[in-house]
């Protein structure tokens, strides 16, 4: 009786040969998937709104910097649980 390792296979003949390593990534890098790109878009839209919303009326500024970069924190992690949940269990082949 005989053990192999994990680096070997057994063929039906009883002889072993060497596998060949497998060759994956988790998931696609982050900056190709459309996520990313969503991500980009709706920060970029909330600081310029922020900056073009003004005291036109006379109200006020009524969308702070501070209400836009909390907006912007809210989107970033809404970004980041989405990657998380992605690479919890696709795989990408790898092309070494």
């Amino acid at each position: 009786m005989s053990a192999t390792t994990p680096s070997q296979a057994a063929l039906h003949d009883g002889a072993v040969t060497a596998a060949s390593p497998r060759r994956t990534t988790e998931t696609k890098a982050a900056f190709k998937t459309t996520e990313f790109v969503v991500y980009l878009v709706a920060v970029a839209g909330v600081l310029i709104a922020s900056h073009l919303v003004g005291d036109g009326d006379g109200r006020g500024d009524v969308f702070l910097a501070d209400k836009a970069w909390f907006y912007v924190t809210l989107l970033t992690i809404g970004y980041m649980i989405s990657r998380g949940l992605a690479k919890a269990g696709s795989r990408e082949r790898y092309e070494a």
